[in-house]
């Protein structure tokens, strides 16, 4: 178990000895560090999850506050052996793709009807910030752009489950590109195919066309598969060629 993934339990067991409350605020970092044990960057990770989440929330010059009490964390708990699981066995990112398809082309589908401007603005942040970092060649980051754009899109569905489905999966989601990307957007051209994609999805939306944009964000995903497929098949085939050669 990673050191930022034992942060959090025990984060979870000091909230709930503390009694704390939704909208307290956690103690200062030097505190919880010396509290729990951990290293600040170990805390600031576990936050990071945790407040992507939607179970913290941090202000500005303020701190970081109990937005969920850990009754209903229980989202990570089901996440994180799923991202152990994606770790040890690839195979099993494909049944995240499909969850992903029947999720995500709802929440697109409402988020043509039902975005706001300041949603609309959101989701092409977003999208500006995928390729941003996509051309640092920062693939972290990129990949969490990617994410937070399809989270972006089914906060504008404003269908509350929707959006707290898609917002505890959020790791899950991130983990899940993270592992495509570095397959699909190893080749120039599959990026452009894949930033126009996104674009699609992003202008259905703006356009306000439900059909469009749940096509196009299906489209997206079931793309990606297929992508992930083929190049798995392409270097199963390389290691078989390579091991006769050495017969």
């Amino acid at each position: 178990m990673k050191v930022s993934d034992k942060a959090v339990q025990s984060l979870r067991v000091l909230i709930e000895q503390s009694n704390m409350q939704v909208g307290d605020r956690l103690p200062a970092e030097r505190k919880l560090c010396e509290q729990l044990q951990v290293s600040r960057s170990s805390l600031r990770e576990a936050i990071s999850q945790l407040t992507s989440m939607g179970m913290l929330v941090s202000k500005v010059g303020a701190g970081t506050f109990l937005k969920q009490l850990p009754a209903t964390w229980s989202s990570y708990q089901i996440v994180q052996p799923i991202s152990n699981l994606m770790s040890e066995d690839p195979a099993y990112r494909f049944d995240v793709q499909e969850a992903r398809i029947i999720l995500e082309g709802g929440t697109t589908w409402y988020a043509a009807q039902r975005a706001t401007k300041e949603d609309l603005v959101n989701i092409r942040y977003h999208y500006d910030q995928i390729n941003h970092f996509q051309a640092l060649g920062n693939d972290d980051e990129a990949a969490r752009a990617d994410a937070k754009f399809h989270l972006a899109i089914a906060e504008a569905s404003h269908n509350l489950v929707l959006i707290q489905m898609m917002r505890g999966l959020f790791d899950l989601l991130q983990f899940n590109v993270a592992l495509g990307r570095r397959k699909v957007y190893s080749e120039a051209h599959r990026f452009d195919q894949l930033h126009d994609q996104h674009f699609q999805v992003m202008n259905a939306i703006e356009r306000r066309d439900p059909e469009a944009a749940r096509k196009a964000v299906c489209g997206h995903i079931e793309f990606v598969v297929q992508q992930v497929r083929m190049i798995d098949e392409e270097e199963a085939r390389r290691q078989r060629a390579s091991r006769l050669n050495r017969i």
